[in-house]
C-alpha cells in the first residue's frame, strides 16, 4: 500500500475509484467481498481507491475506525492508495483523525459537512484536524460556496490539504464561475480532481483539473482508465464517445440516489456481494428499478470486459 505523502503524479496516476462498502448481514465490512471489488478494479488499471460517502462512511462509527483501516490496509493491492474518509462533523473528524496518526495511510479525505459551517469556520477546522491527523488531507467541495476561493488556497499554502475533490454540479460544467475562482486562487488545477464522475469529468480535465473521481468505475474500470488515459492525451472526442457507455447507469443514479444504485449495480453486476448499504439509508427494493439497474450495470460491465478483451495482445500459437 502506498504510504509516502501525497503528490500531482499520484493524483494522475489512476481514476480515484469511490466504491461502495460492501458489508456482511450484521453491517459490518467484509473482508473477502471488498477484496473482490478492489480486485476487479485493479484488472482494469484503477489503483486508487477512496472510500466516502458512496461507502455510507457518513454513517460509520468511530469505534470501528480502527477495523475498518485494518481491512482497507489487508486488501490493498501492492503499491495501491487507499484513502479512507474521517468526519462529517468535527468531534468524529477529530477522533478519527487521531486514530490516523498512528497509522500509514498517507491521507484521509474530509467528508463535507454543509450545516453547521462557515468557510472560515471549516479553514481553521481543517487545520486543526491535518495537525491531529499528522498529514495533510484532501478537502470536499460539493455545495456551491462550500469554502472561499481565499481559504481554499490558504489550506493548500499551510499544507493542511494535499488535493481537493470538487464536485458541484452544474448545468455546463465550463461555466462554473465557483471552480474559475478556485483555479485562479490556488494558481492551477492540478492538485483539484473532479468529483462527479464521467459525466462533467473530460470538461473537469479540459480546464486543467489533474483527474476525476468515479463511482461507476466500479461497474467498468477498463472503460473508465481509457477515459482517463484519453483526456491526459488530449483525445477528447475520444473520451467523450467511451462516456457514452456511461450514460444509463449515470441516470439512473442520477434519478434514484447515486449512493444506493451504485451499491446494487456493483452486487447485480456480481463485481461482489455489497450487502446491506449501512444505517440511516435504506436498500432500494423497488423490483422495476433493480430491474433497470441490473440490465444497465450488467451491459456497463459487459462493454468494460470487452475492451479489457480487446487491449489483450494477440497470441502468436504454436
Amino acid at each position: 500500500m502506498k504510504t509516502t505523502p501525497v503528490d500531482v503524479a499520484d493524483l494522475r496516476s489512476s481514476v480515484l475509484s469511490v466504491p461502495p462498502l460492501a458489508r456482511q448481514l450484521n453491517g459490518e465490512p467484509s473482508k473477502a467481498e471488498n477484496r473482490r471489488q478492489v480486485d476487479w478494479l485493479l484488472s482494469g488499471g484503477v489503483t486508487t481507491y477512496l472510500y466516502g460517502g458512496n461507502a455510507n462512511l457518513y454513517n460509520f462509527g468511530v469505534m470501528e475506525f480502527g477495523s475498518l483501516l485494518d481491512m482497507l490496509e489487508d486488501i490493498a493491492p501492492r503499491d495501491s492508495w487507499m484513502i479512507p474518509s474521517i468526519g462529517a462533523d468535527f468531534g468524529k473528524a477529530m477522533d478519527q483523525a487521531t486514530i490516523l496518526r498512528g497509522r500509514n495511510f498517507p491521507t484521509a479525505m474530509v467528508l463535507p459537512l454543509a450545516f453547521p459551517a462557515t468557510s472560515a469556520g471549516l479553514a481553521s477546522g481543517f487545520a486543526k484536524l491535518a495537525d491531529a491527523a499528522g498529514r495533510p488531507l484532501i478537502a470536499y467541495i460539493k455545495n456551491d460556496g462550500f469554502l472561499d476561493a481565499g481559504d481554499v488556497a490558504l489550506l493548500f499554502r499551510d499544507g493542511a490539504i494535499s488535493a481537493l475533490k470538487y464536485a458541484v454540479v452544474r448545468p455546463d460544467p465550463k461555466s462554473d464561475a465557483y471552480l474559475s475562482g478556485l483555479l485562479d486562487a490556488v494558481g492551477s488545477g492540478e492538485r483539484i480532481v473532479s468529483g462527479i464522475g464521467e459525466r462533467p469529468a473530460i470538461d473537469h480535465v479540459e480546464m486543467g483539473l489533474s483527474a476525476f473521481t468515479s463511482g461507476s468505475v466500479c461497474i467498468a474500470p477498463h472503460l473508465s482508465t481509457a477515459i482517463l488515459k484519453a483526456c491526459q492525451s488530449g483525445q477528447f472526442a475520444a473520451a467523450r464517445a467511451i462516456r457514452e457507455s456511461f450514460l444509463p447507469l449515470e441516470d439512473l443514479r442520477d434519478a434514484h440516489s447515486p449512493i444506493r444504485v451504485l451499491h446494487e449495480a456493483v452486487r447485480l453486476a456480481d463485481i461482489c456481494d455489497t450487502g446491506p448499504i449501512g444505517e440511516f439509508l435504506s436498500d432500494l427494493d423497488s423490483a422495476e428499478k433493480l430491474d433497470a439497474i441490473a440490465s444497465a450495470a450488467r451491459k456497463l460491465k459487459a462493454k468494460s470486459e470487452a475492451a479489457a478483451r480487446d487491449a489483450q495482445p494477440l497470441s502468436t500459437g504454436a
